[in-house]
């Protein structure tokens, strides 16, 4: 059990730091794709150096290291119970060396454990089989894309699509709307699992599932393949595009899976996954503990470090908006000229705050002055060093759609000049933006090391009794780059690209498939 956990701990951190091939290739294939010079394709170049920094640093692909959920394969006779207590104590190190964020948080008291364990976190799943060797599988899988998962009970009616049935058009239905209804909240551009039938837990198990599927494999299912193939093909005519900012890919993989269902119910489930898909596994030797094999490391890898030093698009800005470089604090002037599409690299400080933060200080004080300052939605991995001081692991965005109902009287109360997330938010802040004159900055979901590279120290902490993901981290940085996408003048690329890809989604009204 001891070589059993080392291997744990192995598969936790590769996991989490080094994307497997076949989704390295689907993403080389989007940045190929789009069209130079555009929002979408920065997005995926910071992506792509994201990627190799990782690769290079060891650490967390995106700060948000998800629920780990293992699914195992075991011969007839295998001790579960302690193959389950040497991945619980694989998980406590993986998160004690900055591998993993703590993000387990008990449901009534909000209290973060600290370590990644409490009840039920994390997912394990075992099956027994007749083979002789342990297949374990683990996927991470962030909180920002599994909040877009989504489930249909049919018949029902659909925005743009109008009615979907039982049967497979109906189902067609249902998962171009749930990609549309993502937007850019999810980290686009994603991947889907889907799960047809079953009842609602059953269901949303099976699309999960379909989840642990190589991106290249073919569905033996004759009209699933057909319909994987048609979702690859019209999912990314909607213009959602990489982080929701228009674009040629929105979709980097469609997995479709089936079972029985009672005459009843008759659902679709769908499991939302972000570019940065972490999902690996390997095989064991029951006997020794040992690694015999890595899954998912077929094929032809991608060296994203040649790829941008072929390309010279290190510091590639759209030509779609302004460059401007921001000193924080900032004023309302500053604020009142920045438009939707620029490009912003801000210098100085800004301060996390996520949803504990937000609830917190509508009825409190804040512990700094926050007039002009810059609040950042990220929980980052942190670490503490044998002298006290703090390092920043990962620190990418959070989704900012949480912050909906406190953002825009935060703003005006302590005066707030700028908020910096991903995948937009609501009317309510976008009122509040033009009425106190402030400015919403998209960063890039998932690109946790390219942020952390931008913060040069931690200059303080507030809040810490919430948990590290949750505390209000005081962070200097430099050349932090992020896009205008809500504006003080009442502008919003979110809400264009919404309007513009639901205008598109009607078009795939009509039946398809008889």
């Amino acid at each position: 059990m001891e070589k059993f956990q080392e291997s744990m701990y192995q598969l936790i951190v590769e996991t989490s730091t080094k994307l497997p091939k076949d989704v390295r290739r689907a993403i080389a294939r989007a940045k190929a794709r789009e069209n130079a010079g555009t929002r979408a394709a920065m997005a995926l170049t910071t992506i792509a150096g994201n990627i190799q920094m990782a690769d290079e640093n060891v650490s967390p692909i995106c700060q948000d290291t998800g629920l780990p959920t293992f699914k195992i394969k075991v011969p007839v006779g295998v001790n579960q119970i302690k193959m389950k207590e040497a991945i619980r104590r694989a998980i406590a190190q993986a998160t004690k060396d900055g591998k993993l964020r703590p993000n387990s948080v008990d449901s009534l008291t909000g209290e973060n454990s600290g370590d990644n364990l409490g009840d039920g976190v994390p997912v394990i799943k075992f099956e027994q089989w007749e083979n002789d060797y342990i297949d374990v599988r683990l996927i991470l899988k962030g909180g920002g894309c599994e909040n877009k998962n989504i489930q249909y009970s049919l018949p029902c009616e659909l925005e743009g699509l109008g009615r979907a049935g039982r049967d497979l058009d109906g189902i067609r239905k249902c998962i171009l709307h749930a990609v549309y209804q993502a937007q850019g909240q999810g980290c686009s551009a994603g991947f889907i699992g889907v799960g047809i039938g079953g009842d609602r837990s059953a269901g949303y198990e099976l699309a999960k599932e379909q989840l642990f599927r190589s991106v290249d494999d073919v569905n033996p299912n004759e009209e699933l393949r057909q319909l994987e193939d048609y979702i690859m093909e019209n999912a990314n005519k909607l213009g959602i595009g990489t982080m929701g900012f228009g674009g040629e890919t929105t979709l980097l993989g469609c997995k479709i899976g089936v079972m029985h269902r009672i005459p009843a119910s008759f659902f679709v489930s769908v499991a939302y996954n972000c570019w940065a898909f972490r999902r690996l596994g390997v095989k064991i030797d029951p006997e020794t503990g040992e690694i015999q094999e890595w899954f998912y490391q077929e094929g032809e890898d991608v060296d994203f470090a040649k790829e941008l030093e072929k390309a010279e698009e290190k510091q590639s800005i759209p030509t779609e908006g302004r460059e401007i470089v921001l000193e924080a604090p900032l004023t309302e002037e500053q604020v009142r000229q920045l438009k939707v599409g620029d490009v912003v690299r801000i210098n100085g400080t800004m301060y996390t705050g996520r949803d504990a933060i937000h609830k917190h200080l509508m009825d409190h004080d804040a512990p700094v002055d926050l007039n002009g300052q810059i609040i950042y939605h990220c929980g980052p991995v942190m670490l503490k060093d044998e002298n006290g001081k703090w390092h920043v692991k990962a620190a990418g965005p959070t989704t900012s759609i949480r912050e909906e109902p406190y953002q825009g009287d935060i703003m005006k109360k302590f005066g707030i000049r700028a908020v910096i997330g991903k995948g937009g938010m609501g009317a309510k802040t976008l009122a509040a933006l033009k009425e106190h004159g402030g400015v919403y900055l998209n960063a890039i979901g998932g690109a946790a090391q390219y942020y952390a590279d931008c913060i040069k120290s931690v200059e303080g902490v507030d809040f810490l009794e919430f948990g590290i993901p949750e505390a209000m981290w005081h962070l200097r940085v430099e050349n932090f780059t992020a896009v205008v996408t809500m504006d003080s003048h009442g502008n919003s690329l979110h809400e264009d690209v919404e309007k513009s890809s639901l205008e598109k989604l009607a078009q795939f009204k009509e039946p398809v498939f008889k």
